[in-house]
């Protein structure tokens, strides 16, 4: 039997002892390395999967991608608009927040399922229009601004990827129709497309949309000098007056004549901001500031005062009033003749036509254009307002165009226009520009200009009191608050010839008398005559009813306390300017 040799391992390469030896180190566990090293990557793939599921959960919840998110989320906030209030903090206009839909066409996977599924839930979406628009090449589109939280909801629980909802600013005017002349409204972008909404915009809101700093936390609400109160008597009783004469149109406003502030301003047939449909009806339009219209006798009011100022005529002066007035082929008739020489004072209360028309030849053609001019009434009247119209004046003015216009005929203004010089008649003698935001009278005084004396605006203040008491506009006074007023009718222009059948009725009334803080104006078009008119359709049967009930009703809203027992106007306001000169 012979030894074998033991056997003995062949000896290792050199190149692979020094491989192993940078791999795994010397002395190691190469079985407990390898499984380490199999943990390590399985954890590293289990991080890279996660990544991958998060990423697809957002992409899954969140319906808009980073551009769409970043362009609407700066659309939201260039479309922020400040609050607008009344004198007394009302909100006439705020903004809330509404889902809009929109899509992103490059995401949708199936287009014809997700127009069916949308217009399935959306009715009133134009299916053309949506196939449109997700076929195109876009990044980011409309669908449907300002839809429902319940919308919004059913479309969510669709699933549809690509569709997403955006939170916008959408406009809401809690008053509806009750200032909408004044307010204006928006578009579809909540940019100001008319009234004070469009103001807005034209003095800076647009500049800070652009910068970016029109937020909403950034913006003060913007405060007028409407009263709603006020403003809602006047347009109550406007509806009613327009209903029970059946006239074509009604409007009105109330003006404080101390500092140009409109307190309130209503035009109807009048719409519903929060609809803007309504607001393309031609029969809409703001018919005081945007209209231009004969205003009748209540222009009388500056012809008298044009005479009184210029020293030429007192309230005693007389004119002859026996009969008609020729001019050439014409012929200026009274309404109600009195066949007998008239004073100054019987002019006005009277209304006669033959006087005024005397009174403004005898100032001349000339005077009498420079005085309308410095009284605002040849020129387009500014107010913040982007709504008005230039008066229609005659091209030659001559001595006819005088006689017409001295009552009210051959001159279009806007009513607004008239108000403002009625107001410097009365407020003694200042020329004060209208405004629609709160003003002081300090402030107004900065902005005001003289144009007739201080004891002229006393002789017109008495007059338009004597006609409340004895004159045309003795149905609108109501007692305790001592109103002055004059009454206007003026003829339209029909077929090229004016027409007796066809009347725009005006009243104008200040309040009180004696120290007058407030001027209202209310006007009927074309007013039908009733069984209690007894056929009439003449200012003081319709038009001045109206306006007492209106006084009857703001005058305690603006702060007026009844008075009794006043002495006559000669007593109270004249007696008083005589002590005072």
């Amino acid at each position: 039997m012979t030894d074998r040799a033991p056997s003995t391992k062949p000896a290792e390469p050199w190149r692979q002892r020094l491989i192993r030896g940078l791999l795994y180190g010397r002395n190691v566990d190469r079985s407990a390395k390898a499984r380490a090293r199999v943990g390590l990557a399985i954890v590293a793939f289990a991080a890279v999967y996660a990544i991958i599921a998060g990423r697809l959960v957002l992409f899954a919840i969140g319906a808009d991608s980073h551009g769409a998110r970043r362009t609407a989320a700066q659309d939201a906030i260039a479309t922020a608009r400040p609050d607008i209030i009344d004198r007394n903090g009302a909100v006439l206009a705020t903004d809330v927040k509404a889902p809009s839909l929109f899509g992103e066409p490059r995401r949708i996977i199936d287009k014809d399922e997700a127009i069916e599924l949308l217009t399935a839930t959306l009715p009133d979406l134009d299916t053309v229009e949506v196939r449109d628009r997700l076929s195109s090449r876009k990044g980011f589109v409309w669908l449907k601004r300002e839809i429902t939280p319940q919308q919004q909801q059913d479309i969510h629980r669709l699933g549809v990827p690509g569709i997403g909802f955006l939170r916008e600013n959408r406009r809401i005017y809690p008053t509806g129709s009750t200032v909408a002349h004044l307010i204006g409204l928006v578009n579809i972008d909540n940019q100001g497309i008319a009234g004070m909404e469009k103001w807005l915009d034209n003095n800076g809101l647009a500049d800070l949309h652009r910068a970016g700093f029109a937020t909403d936390r950034l913006q003060k609400p913007v405060e007028l000098s409407i009263d709603l109160r006020v403003e809602h008597a006047l347009r109550d009783e406007l509806l009613k007056a327009k209903e029970k004469y059946k006239a074509k149109a009604a409007s009105g406003l109330v003006s404080n004549v101390r500092t140009g502030e409109i307190v309130a301003l209503v035009s109807l047939p009048d719409f519903d901001p929060n609809n803007p449909k309504e607001a393309h009806d031609p029969d809409r339009i703001n018919r005081l500031t945007t209209g231009v219209f004969e205003m009748g006798s209540t222009f009388k009011t500056l012809t008298l005062a044009m005479a009184l100022d210029s020293g030429k005529a007192t309230l005693h002066t007389m004119y002859d009033a026996r009969g008609a007035l020729h001019y050439g082929k014409f012929a200026i008739h009274d309404t109600h003749p009195l066949g007998r020489a008239i004073s100054l004072s019987e002019v006005f209360t009277f209304s006669s036509n033959v006087g005024a028309a005397r009174i403004a030849l005898a100032q001349g053609v000339e005077a009498h254009k420079a005085f309308l001019k410095k009284v605002g009434q040849l020129d387009r009247l500014r107010t913040e307002l982007p709504e008005s119209a230039s008066p229609i004046v005659p091209k030659r003015w001559g001595e006819l165009n005088t006689i017409t216009i001295s009552f009210g005929h051959g001159i279009a203004v806007a009513p607004l226009q008239a108000v403002m010089g009625i107001n410097a008649m009365v407020n003694g003698g200042y020329l004060i520009p209208p405004t629609f935001l709160k003003r002081s009278e300090e402030d107004a005084k900065a902005t005001a200009k003289r144009v007739i004396k201080p004891e002229t605006s006393d002789k017109i203040r008495y007059l338009m009191r004597l006609n409340a008491e004895i004159g045309t506009a003795k149905s609108a006074d109501v007692k305790g608050y001592y109103i002055g007023g004059k009454t206007g009718t003026a003829e339209k222009v029909v077929g090229g010839r004016y027409s007796k059948k066809q009347v725009l009725n005006s009243f104008t009334a200040i309040l009180p008398a004696d120290n007058p803080k407030y001027q209202l104006l209310v006007m009927l078009d074309e007013p039908k005559a009733l069984p209690e008119t007894h056929g009439f359709i003449t200012s003081g049967w319709n038009a001045v009813p109206t306006g007492g009930k209106v006084i009857a009703r703001i005058a305690p809203l603006l702060g007026l306390e009844p008075r009794f027992d006043l002495p006559p106007s000669d007593r109270l306001i004249l007696a008083a300017s005589r002590t005072t000169q």
